[in-house]
């Protein structure tokens, strides 16, 4: 295996890339089309790729999706040696699950719900 980009299912690709370029520095890496309303898009930041796609567009190649709703029963974990900047420059901007804190696991870490309902974990060796 080389590498884990995953594909999440979003309403909106255009509010999501803003999202995620906004709160988070991602750039914008490739989108179908190229410009105007996006059917799917892929951004990264560091090491860390992320990819977003309509479920309108997805339903073509997997109608498994149809009943489904954005959002899952997972959470992204993604590290970072910037955990507290990231949170004070982001926590009254979006929706805190989980507030800084330092886990049993030794780890600070946050949580947050983002605006298509997926969980997002940030978080650095304490």
């Amino acid at each position: 295996m080389e590498s884990l980009s995953p594909n999440m299912i979003v309403y909106n690709v255009n509010d999501t890339v803003d999202y995620y370029r906004s709160y988070f520095d991602f750039t914008l890496v490739a989108s179908i089309p190229e410009e105007g309303d996006f059917q799917w898009a892929m951004m990264s930041s560091g090491n860390v790729t992320l990819m977003f796609q309509t479920k309108e567009s997805i339903l073509e190649d997997l109608p498994e999706f149809k009943d489904l709703d954005p959002g899952g029963t997972l959470t992204l974990f993604i590290k970072t040696n910037d955990v507290e900047n990231i949170y004070e420059n982001i926590k009254d901007n979006v929706e805190v699950v989980v507030d800084l804190h330092t886990t049993f696991y030794n780890m600070i870490e946050f949580t947050i719900r983002d605006l298509n309902g997926y969980i997002l974990t940030f978080a650095k060796d304490a």
